[in-house]
């Protein structure tokens, strides 16, 4: 049994501070205690996650990226002269990149991401490269609803892009949802593009979230850091440990911070008890298949209209389309 008990006041300086307490507080006073994995990616959070695509057991951002400059030119295809490309979570706009050379004619490219400051710093590291592009950052939560900026809302057409398996972070109830977000979003006639990881043997997935650098411990644990600093939380992380496994049952990675010992902790301005053992499940990040993500799809208005895998079919690119016209 949890026990919760108000200790100093703490009182948050914005709304993006106030919604990360609001959660925090809620999801550790759970019986199962747990924090939405979107609150990793703060500057240092970000960071960390690009030095785990580089480690040698994780694999999603190679093969994505294999995917996209072997089929970028067919992928480009779904794109329409004159369209807006926008991207959900954009993080680095490395994948983002190979897409917008592939393309021709882009009316605006529209990264989303919730960490300001990388985003403004990759939207900026664009320009060079595409001196013609307009590029329109927007700072939001892409799983709720936020507003396109006007070149995108005037563009003939919109296609969204959801890269690196951002989508099996969400529960598939959040993935439905996130999707008939982006559909009232992108608005008819649009095309969505989702970077999906497949199922496969435990052994490499395991591998994947465990690599022997230690980078995704410290991702992890970075977390706690981050309740420390921005919500005057007390977490002493050397009684955390990073537990990553796969779940065979329910097909996903979970990601969870194991207390080490009995203790009580302070954040948010709320006091939380910790048994020896107990976890704070941080992430889960499902795996699919081509049939089980075109059957989420369909379920709220996207039809399949494509898929590619690298060769050894690890990972796919799914394409999905909104009928030009939505249903009564």
């Amino acid at each position: 049994m949890v026990a919760l008990a108000r200790t100093q006041s703490f009182i948050a300086d914005d709304a993006e501070t106030s919604a990360f307490a609001a959660d925090v507080v809620k999801g550790l006073s759970a019986q199962r205690k747990r924090v939405p994995p979107k609150y990793f990616y703060d500057a240092v959070g970000s960071e960390l996650f690009e030095r785990i695509t580089e480690q040698p057991e994780y694999y999603p951002t190679r093969c994505e990226m294999s995917i996209l400059r072997e089929q970028g030119a067919e992928i480009g295809k779904l794109i329409a002269p004159g369209a807006a490309l926008v991207e959900f979570g954009s993080g680095s706009n490395q994948k983002a990149r190979i897409l917008l050379a592939a393309v021709k004619d882009l009316a605006v490219y529209v990264p989303v991401d919730i960490c300001g400051p990388m985003l403004e710093q990759e939207a900026a590291e664009l320009v060079p490269d595409f001196p013609a592009l307009k590029v329109r950052p927007v700072e939001a939560d892409f799983t709720q609803a936020f507003e396109l900026p006007q070149e995108a809302r005037d563009a003939t057409a919109r296609v969204g892009f959801f890269p690196g398996s951002t989508i099996g972070n969400l529960e598939p109830h959040e993935a439905a949802s996130f999707l008939r977000n982006a559909a009232k979003t992108l608005g008819p006639g649009a095309k969505m593009i989702i970077g999906a990881d497949l199922v496969k043997d435990a052994e490499v997935l395991n591998a994947a979230y465990n690599d022997a650098a230690g980078f995704t411990e410290k991702f992890n644990l970075n977390l706690l850091m981050r309740i420390n600093r921005e919500l005057g939380g007390n977490f002493d992380l050397s009684t955390f440990e990073h537990h990553a496994f796969y779940n065979r049952e329910r097909q996903r990675i979970e990601m969870h911070l194991a207390s080490t010992r009995r203790q009580k902790v302070k954040a948010a301005g709320e006091t939380f008890d910790f048994r020896a053992g107990e976890t704070i499940h941080t992430e889960s990040s499902y795996k699919y298949t081509a049939d089980s993500l075109a059957a989420l799809a369909r379920g709220v208005g996207w039809e399949p209209a494509g898929v590619w895998t690298d060769a050894d079919c690890r990972f796919s690119i799914q394409a999905f389309s909104l009928p030009e016209k939505t249903k009564a």
